[in-house]
């Protein structure tokens, strides 16, 4: 069961709302290359993610690591700070 705990996804994003205690909307950006036209441009997509303690900002560049679902839509966890 650890060999699994080892292998958790994770991503950078920036915070964008604090919508309610102990819960933070996370936007993630990622850049693709077009695969007609070779182009490269910006994807993005939020995520709800749960902590605990510690106070957080709109703005803040932060850590997230996937889990087990907390809710319909918490199914990550902010790690840290950058």
């Amino acid at each position: 069961m650890n060999d699994l705990s080892k292998h958790k996804q994770r991503l950078k994003g920036k915070i964008v709302s604090l919508p309610a205690p102990k819960i933070a909307v996370i936007k993630i950006v990622n850049y693709l290359k077009h695969p007609k036209y070779k182009r490269y441009f910006r994807r993005s997509k939020k995520y709800s993610a749960a902590y605990e303690g510690g106070e957080y900002k709109v703005g803040e560049n932060v850590i997230i690591e996937s889990s087990r679902p907390l809710s319909k839509t918490k199914k990550w966890i902010i790690k840290n700070i950058l």
